[in-house]
């Protein structure tokens, strides 16, 4: 596991001096040390609306599988504001013509303070499950804009205009860039230069944020990040979570933050990174997929999510759960704490029986059974069933056509069984490194060292995760190989033949064996190709050396022009006899196919 010394930042954000009414206060954060806030956000954190944010836990209801997940969205938020503030630091000292002022630092590390507090009681399980289930008619309800709801009632009962206009901002135009940070970010930062010309033509404007001009237009990436998925918020809750989970942690974000650089891309100023830093965003994106895998998708913890969810819906008539979503001073008091309040119901609400039995039977651990999974492959699905999933507008609606599709092949399966639908719980999973379906490294641009203003997108190499070799690169050739039906058959033959069955461990196999050959091949060729550069570029002084020697001394002009061209010539023929990529590229294939006539022992 990524060790505390290597997590903890040394980030002060000193842009905002100090003064008799800016004490900065100082809190001890597990995951980032000593961090210091300015006293707007410090206001902020002591509100009511903020401290029930202690009471939601970060991952639900996970620290019933994990024990040590207790960690809540309280610390995760000043951790993101943190984090923001670091960042704009990075960005401010390193690039002083991006006028970042003292406002864009306040309003941006006000909304990574807030960008999590219109979450409901087990966080994602109150917005994904039990509202769709109780009110299936308000489909637009999500926890941003609830966020965003929130921070107007923070501000409104605990006089916190009168504290930002003490900072000297602009409410009118601050609170909108705020609004527009927590709900959206640069939602229409994809936008191809192409289309954005045309856009402009045809509409008369390309730019849709209302609190800050599009010179700015970076801002809005910093918190959450809908260009790439590269922001603060996702490099704090990574961390944090696999602290507290116990899971490795596959990146570092401060080598990520110490490398951001603003560039123009299409027009527009997005944030880049260092060309050397791709590895860490991969990293970053596979710690994801991991959390995901292991973790926040477990499948008993999804059984205890649905358990809860059935809880609640037959407990929100009596307390009205849902219905406080829509009143804030409510909603404020809604919190984790509604698990305990129907598991010991009040004489006032006695009506509980079925949703404490089932609370119940989570505590004492009384839990339907985990029957099986199955991976679907898009590939491999009917025609009629691809149209209808390629018709439906979210996650959520192609999730249900297959619940549907799988209901109706038990129906149809099931012969002679008291078992129906109705005794199954169908959970459909979307997994990936990022958008299902897309590489969210495609959308991250790199800078490089020579050269810092031009922005480019890295070359696509495959990466694979071997036990042996690690965090592996492949070009795309060699992957296009891997994936044929002749390459695949090298998974079932095992590299030590029938020795697994004396050593039980020995069951890998031909398939990984290739690959890591192919990988060490490429290596090797690597260093022997920098080993002729380097000689190469010896015998290339020495011949320039002569070659002044040669034009100085006309007088010996015809016996050494005949000696020179004859150096000159074997100069060449070594020349040719210098690896190239292509002879990389042959040698890795030749390592990756010598296993294809392997038969079964």
């Amino acid at each position: 596991m990524v060790k505390q010394a290597m997590i903890k930042g040394q980030c002060q954000v000193s842009f905002i001096k100090p003064t008799p009414f800016t004490i900065l206060q100082i809190f001890n954060d597990p995951i980032h040390g000593h961090i210091e806030l300015h006293p707007l956000l410090v206001k902020i954190i002591d509100t009511p609306q903020f401290q029930r944010l202690r009471h939601i836990k970060q991952l639900g209801t996970k620290n019933l599988v994990y024990p040590g997940a207790t960690h809540t969205r309280f610390e995760h938020s000043i951790g993101v504001a943190y984090l923001a503030g670091c960042l704009l630091k990075t960005l401010h000292e390193n690039q002083p013509e991006l006028n970042i002022t003292k406002h864009d630092f306040l309003c941006v590390q006000i909304a990574a303070l807030c960008h999590d507090m219109g979450h409901g009681p087990f966080s994602h399980l109150f917005d994904g499950m039990f509202i769709p289930e109780v009110q299936p008619d308000d489909e637009h309800w999500e926890h941003e804009q609830a966020s965003v709801d929130m921070f107007h009632c923070m501000r409104k009962k605990n006089g916190l205009d009168k504290e930002m206009d003490r900072f000297r901002l602009n409410l009118d135009e601050d609170i909108k860039f705020i609004e527009e940070l927590i709900l959206k970010g640069q939602k229409d930062g994809k936008v191809k230069l192409v289309f954005k010309l045309l856009f402009q033509h045809l509409s008369g404007y390309s730019w849709s944020m209302k609190g800050r001009t599009e010179d700015k237009s970076f801002l809005y990436e910093i918190v959450a990040n809908k260009v790439n998925g590269v922001d603060v918020d996702k490099w704090d809750y990574l961390v944090r979570d696999c602290y507290y989970l116990g899971i490795p942690c596959g990146f570092d974000s401060q080598r990520l933050l110490k490398s951001a650089r603003v560039c123009n891309v299409n027009g527009r100023k997005h944030i880049c990174f260092r060309d050397k830093v791709a590895d860490n965003i991969y990293g970053m994106f596979h710690t994801r997929y991991t959390l995901h895998r292991e973790a926040l998708q477990h499948k008993i913890g999804y059984i205890i999510d649905v358990k809860i969810k059935d809880a609640f819906v037959l407990a929100n008539n009596q307390l009205k759960i849902s219905e406080k979503k829509d009143d804030m001073l409510k909603y404020t008091e809604l919190t984790d704490h509604i698990f305990d309040q129907i598991l010991h119901p009040s004489d006032s609400h006695r009506d509980l029986t079925a949703a404490q039995c089932i609370l119940e039977d989570i505590v004492e651990r009384k839990l339907p059974k985990f029957v099986g999974e199955a991976r679907l492959k898009e590939d491999g699905l009917r025609e009629e069933l691809k149209a209808r999933l390629e018709e439906q507008p979210d996650k959520a609606s192609r999730i249900k056509v297959y619940q549907e599709e799988l209901k109706n092949k038990w129906e149809k399966a099931r012969i002679d069984s008291p078992l129906t639908v109705g005794d199954f719980e169908i959970h459909v999973l979307e997994m990936g490194f990022g958008e299902v379906g897309n590489e969210p490294i495609d959308n991250v641009h790199f800078y490089s060292k020579n050269d810092l203003k031009t922005a480019f997108k890295m070359e696509k190499y495959q990466i694979f995760n071997d036990p042996i070799q690690g965090q592996i690169e492949l070009h795309p050739l060699l992957v296009k190989i891997i994936d044929t039906p002749q390459f695949q058959r090298l998974r079932h033959i095992k590299q030590l033949g029938g020795t697994y069955l004396v050593y039980p461990g020995a069951t890998h196999t031909r398939f990984e064996h290739s690959i890591g050959a192919a990988y060490l091949a490429g290596r090797l060729a690597e260093v022997l190709k920098e080993k002729q550069l380097k000689e190469f570029k010896n015998e290339q002084e020495e011949f320039e050396k002569k070659q002044d020697e040669f034009e100085e001394n006309i007088e010996e002009f015809e016996e050494k022009q005949k000696k020179f061209k004859k150096e000159k010539e074997e100069f060449r023929k070594n020349k040719i006899k210098l690896i190239n990529e292509k002879d990389i590229l042959c040698v890795q294939i030749a390592a990756l196919c010598y296993n294809l006539g392997q038969v079964h022992p």
